[in-house]
């Protein structure tokens, strides 16, 4: 990943469930570079949506990574079945676990990325002691549990922060702390997730936002590809 490339994510909880592979393909074929899967337990979040077979079910559709997201308590009881089921990369959240860096190791040992997720509420002081621990760090701009939300304009400066402090600790993709020439390692990941469409990725990119997921304005676009270039590079 270049220095300026901005990777894009729609979250198949905004598409047609009862076509989850076709709408998977669509999004490949629009340019999307991963499909995000949210898994709500109905504990964590007041939702109850996709498991493990619907992530077996878009991985048989499409080449895209999976990208998934768990809103549940116990992410322990998940991993394996999701691993198994396709996923590349895990997102669980640290309200969910005292577990946090005992699980973000388990994860990587099962050779996919561990990501770690924050509700808009906890501290930027949490966020920041695991960035050279994980792989993705995922702030949500909307309250998690159900698409279709406003953007919370206040975690900009969350992201801010959490960019300030990864190029502050010279810290890279997949955690890396790179002392000399930190350039040449791509940058870390920041993902946001919550009503992103081209305004608000706009924001997101500029306060240093490099992963965008975004449901219902690109599943409720006519035009998927166009609306998927305009959050990569929005106006």
């Amino acid at each position: 990943m270049s220095e300026n490339q901005i990777l894009i994510a729609p979250s198949i909880l905004a598409g047609d469930f009862s076509k989850l592979g076709d709408e998977s393909k669509r999004m490949e074929q629009a340019g999307a570079d991963a499909i995000h899967i949210d898994i709500m337990d109905g504990h964590f979040v007041k939702n109850l949506t996709l498991g493990p077979k619907a992530v077996a079910a878009i991985n048989r559709s499409t080449e895209l990574f999976l990208d998934v997201h768990i809103m549940v308590y116990n992410p322990f009881d998940y991993i394996e079945r999701l691993i198994e089921s396709g996923a590349n990369r895990i997102t669980f959240h640290f309200e969910a676990t005292e577990d946090v860096e005992e699980i973000l190791e388990y994860i990587r040992k099962c050779n996919i990325e561990a990501g770690l997720a924050f509700c808009p509420e906890t501290s930027p002081t949490m966020v920041t002691s695991f960035l050279d621990k994980c792989d993705l760090i995922l702030l949500m701009t909307v309250h998690p549990g159900f698409g279709g939300q406003k953007f919370l304009d206040d975690m900009l400066s969350k992201i801010k922060l959490t960019r300030e402090m990864l190029d502050t600790r010279k810290i890279r993709r997949g955690g890396k702390v790179v002392e000399e020439n930190p350039q040449s390692v791509p940058p870390f990941p920041i993902q946001v997730d919550g009503g992103i469409d081209d305004q608000t990725a706009k924001k997101c990119i500029e306060s240093g936002a490099n992963n965008l997921v975004s449901g219902t304005y690109l599943f409720k676009s006519p035009d998927p590809r166009a609306a998927i270039e305009s959050l990569r590079n929005p106006l």
